[in-house]
């Protein structure tokens, strides 16, 4: 297993990744490591990169060279972005850093920037139609895509760090200039002629730090019980009161915010000015959050070369995949718990009548239902639920994912704590705690069918005879040890489709 380290060198920020990577495509992040730097500010008067600002560069650098020697990485991919791009004193910038460093800076132009971007969000959120609006310290890209195809791409150089600079005025009110932020980006807007013909039932996309910032706000406000940010779906009568409040505080004021970074207070308004200005251009009722960009782009252009030319397919599947290789899951006992899983969902429908929405679900915590085991054996099933409610799974909504660690936490008993369940209340639905069990012992039975984990039932066929459910097995060899175990589920079974249950 190879390890290697990302440097995303940014406008406001410099950040770190390091990365396992699996064979066959696969990857985790296992470490991060980030600073402000803000190498971008100042630069709007004279286009050259401040020497206070590279030597706050230097020093981190050395920093995270320094972590990814002490963590054993292999190879560091370090890729520059808009203040680098444009400044005047670039080479004389990217030969220091090299020489005192020994790190090697690659200048993304705006097109790669823009592509990686792309990258990061199409092969890990399942949005087959949208537009990202990445805002970065210095520039602001815009991406348009349809059937996973990029259409259209503008990068405008103004992100947060630059329209403050360019708007700092102690004579003016913050509202002020906060208000003429959101006019100059609009007219900016305006002269993208392409935006025009975007359809109407687009999906917003929000990347970078100030989207993930406006996450932790709103979550703080709303006591959002989940701390994954990716996939998070912002309305945007919930955006406009955080703006409204934001814009009129002075920096001290905004310090105070809980979930707003200190180090991103003095920028944030700029950012939600942009929000602003785009959600009003097109007239949108709710944005999604993306955990992934650039960095993501480089890990997918790294891992799986294919992606260069085309996007995985099964976002979901793929992301599934990664988690079970992470967490060291038996592979071929998931595959057969999971295919088991699929014909009991199937052929149960009569009586539970799930939309085909829900299979998914149950997709999900069959891949996972065991990985709580390498925390401990003993009710491995709570913390598989726990596991999965925290892991960086990707093309799967919220709800999805709560769904899915519940029934998880079926597969062993029906053991869903109702202080667990109401934390959740704001994701879920009213019925949901039904569609849970009936999952959870669906996943029971697939799961005990294959209890000494060698693949003995091969299927199964359902018959629904007057108050029973008759379950025919297909067996290559003993199965008895398979069949005991599952009817040991009867009683959830009975409770949950209100059938009796046999297994010949």
């Amino acid at each position: 297993m190879e390890k290697i380290g990302i440097i995303d060198l940014g406008s406001n920020s410099a950040r770190l990744v390091i990365v396992n990577m699996f064979e066959d495509g696969y990857f985790m992040v296992v470490d991060e490591l980030k600073e402000s730097v803000r190498l971008g500010q100042d630069m709007e008067k004279d286009g050259f990169l401040k020497p206070q600002r590279v030597a706050e560069t230097i020093k981190t650098l050395k920093m995270f060279k320094r972590l990814c020697d002490a963590s054993g990485v292999t190879h560091i991919i370090a890729v520059a972005t808009e203040a680098v791009r444009r400044a005047k004193n670039q080479r004389s910038f990217l030969d220091e850093i090299q020489t005192s460093c020994g790190i090697k800076l690659r200048v993304l132009s705006a097109e790669e920037e823009a592509m990686l971007v792309y990258r990061g969000v199409i092969n890990t959120m399942d949005i087959p139609k949208g537009i990202i609006l990445e805002i970065g310290g210095g520039s602001v890209k815009v991406i348009y895509y349809n059937r996973r195809n990029m259409l259209n791409y503008a990068s405008l150089p103004y992100g947060a760090v630059t329209l403050t600079d360019m708007f700092a005025d102690k004579e003016m009110r913050p509202e002020e200039q906060v208000q003429k932020m959101e006019e100059f980006f609009a007219d900016k807007l305006n002269g993208l002629e392409w935006l025009n013909e975007v359809e109407p039932d687009v999906q917003m996309i929000g990347v970078g730090g100030s989207f993930r910032n406006v996450f932790k706000i709103n979550k703080m406000v709303h006591k959002y019980p989940l701390d994954t940010v990716h996939n998070f779906v912002l309305a945007t009568e919930d955006f406009m009161p955080l703006y409204e409040m934001i814009k009129v505080l002075d920096l001290d004021k905004k310090k105070k915010i809980k979930g707003l970074s200190q180090e991103r207070a003095d920028i944030l308004p700029a950012a939600l000015a942009i929000i602003k200005a785009f959600i009003t251009k097109l007239n949108l009722v709710s944005f999604t959050i993306s955990g992934s960009g650039l960095r993501e782009g480089l890990m997918f252009g790294q891992a799986l070369p294919s992606t260069l030319e085309k996007p995985i397919s099964d976002v979901m599947n793929y992301s599934l995949t990664t988690l079970v290789k992470y967490y060291d899951c038996d592979a071929k006992h998931v595959e057969h718990v999971v295919n088991l899983s699929v014909q009991l969902f199937k052929q149960l429908r009569v009586l539970h009548k799930f939309p085909r929405q829900y299979l998914k679900v149950l997709k999900i915590a069959a891949t996972l239902h065991d990985c709580g085991m390498r925390i401990k054996y003993y009710n491995h099933q709570r913390h598989s639920c726990y596991m999965i409610l925290n892991s960086t799974l990707y093309g799967a909504s919220h709800r999805e994912i709560v769904l899915a660690a519940f029934a998880a936490c079926c597969h062993k008993k029906e053991d869903i704590n109702a202080y667990d369940w109401n934390r959740y209340r704001d994701i879920l639905q009213d019925d949901d705690i039904e569609i849970v069990k009936r999952l959870g012992v669906m996943l029971r039975i697939a799961e005990s069918l294959d209890r000494s984990m060698s693949g003995v039932v091969k299927g199964i066929n359902c018959d629904i005879l007057g108050d029973s459910v008759i379950m025919k097995t297909e067996v290559e060899g003993d199965g008895s040890l398979e069949i005991r175990d599952a009817l040991g589920a009867g009683p959830e079974f009975r409770k949950a489709f209100r059938k009796n249950l046999e297994i010949l």
